[in-house]
């Protein structure tokens, strides 16, 4: 029995890792392209960390890939860029 639980954890770690690796280049897609509309509207990562109540190190974060934010925030941040959420994951 100790060979089967063995391989089912073999089996496991590897859909986490590939899950975990598509889901960090979505990631990294998404906060460069929140980086380019960001830029584009004249906004720094301060101003728009301001007036959305967020630490600067959460929008870098996002920005860089290192988190997964909600969607709440993403819709948050559209508004504060007054573009349409959509536009933020079209990449």
């Amino acid at each position: 029995m100790g060979i089967f639980a063995y391989i089912l954890i073999l089996i496991l770690y590897e859909f986490y890792l590939v899950e975990y690796i598509d889901d960090s280049a979505f990631l990294i897609a998404f906060g460069k392209n929140l980086r380019k509309h960001r830029k584009l509207k004249g906004f720094t990562q301060a101003q728009l960390a301001i007036d959305l109540r967020f630490d600067i190190s959460q929008i870098s974060r996002i920005e860089r890939g290192i988190i997964n934010t909600s969607i709440g925030n993403i819709n948050a941040i559209a508004n504060i860029l007054k573009v349409d959420i959509k536009v933020l994951f079209d990449f």
